[in-house]
């Protein structure tokens, strides 16, 4: 069966719960340790050469056609195997070894085809199968074969049922958006510091001041309220968060909402942008259309911000 990150649980015969307790008490495990991330701040060597795996991982997408969660979870093996594992620098093929060798565990875990001959032909890789299948040994071991990551598509749903809105399309905008924030902010050094819940929390809030800034302040008292999260954390990487989208210059999908006549049409936009794009509201001026914009976006929350398979037989799930 699959692994799904939205229910990294589900699918383990001993595990049939995947309750949002059981997530919260567990994600602590699956994330970089606190001593790789203080070095982060001081070393430039491991900084660098989390950048450059990054890179190397995301060019993947291009040459192997794969779903951004692959690679997403290629990512979270790479920050907790190097948090753990001294790196020799010096060794260049050492990062690129390592880099395949997660994202062809990613691709197993998923259940996704990864031809390995492929991918290093396009990357210019020269790794036999041999070699590759003992460097996935040490990872599963450094990483205690725990493969069904925690992340904080795990905890979107949970936080978003604390919005509610009315109309079903918009929740789906809004977890849209939110899951374009998570995708972007894993590629944030910064924001390795912050539990898989605190990203989903700051992912969403986020969203929501895009999407909904009428009912912001109402939803941010309801996820400030939940008990499994830490109010000073989850300010500061929203702060962080709202840092990483402004400087990027994203479209936001409220860019999109003034462009349409309607906020459903927002939802439309993602499946008929060439109609959407087309479409303008006659109500409104295009200088006070402007001009709420730029309101809207100053306002911030007071205070925040393998060709061969083998069975993963051992993988853990927490």
């Amino acid at each position: 069966m699959e692994f799904d990150l939205e229910n990294p649980f589900t699918s383990l015969e001993e595990h049939q719960s995947d309750t949002v307790l059981d997530l919260f008490a567990s994600e602590s495990d699956h994330m970089p340790s606190q001593n790789f991330i203080q070095c982060l701040k001081i070393t430039d060597f491991y900084v660098s050469f989390r950048q450059k795996a990054v890179s190397l991982i995301l060019q993947a997408q291009f040459s192997c056609n794969f779903e951004p969660f692959v690679l997403y979870l290629a990512i979270t093996y790479l920050d907790r195997f190097i948090s753990r594992q001294e790196i020799q620098q010096g060794k260049p093929w050492v990062l690129r070894l390592t880099v395949v060798s997660c994202i062809s565990l990613a691709a197993k875990v998923k259940n996704t085809n990864f031809s390995l001959s492929n991918f290093q032909r396009e990357e210019g890789l020269i790794f036999d199968a041999q070699t590759i299948h003992r460097m996935e040994l040490l990872i599963l071991d450094v990483l205690n074969w725990r493969m069904r990551s925690i992340t904080p598509f795990s905890f979107l749903c949970f936080f978003i049922s604390l919005f509610e809105p009315k109309d079903p399309p918009l929740t789906q905008a809004l977890k849209n958006r939110a899951t374009d924030i998570v995708f972007r902010a894993h590629n944030e050094i910064k924001l390795l510091e912050f539990k898989p819940s605190v990203i989903a929390a700051s992912a969403v809030l986020l969203s929501s001041h895009e999407l909904f800034p009428l009912q912001f302040a109402s939803f941010k008292t309801s996820i400030l309220s939940c008990e499994h999260v830490n109010q000073e954390n989850l300010l500061k990487c929203f702060d962080r968060m709202q840092e990483m989208v402004e400087m990027e210059g994203y479209e936001s999908m409220l860019d999109t909402l003034w462009s349409s006549r309607t906020p459903l049409s927002v939802l439309d936009y993602q499946c008929t942008k060439s109609e959407s794009e087309k479409t303008t509201s006659s109500s409104i001026t295009t200088d006070a259309v402007t001009a709420e914009k730029r309101e809207i976006k100053r306002r911030k929350m007071n205070g925040f911000c393998c060709e061969s398979k083998f069975q993963l037989s051992r993988i853990q799930h927490c």
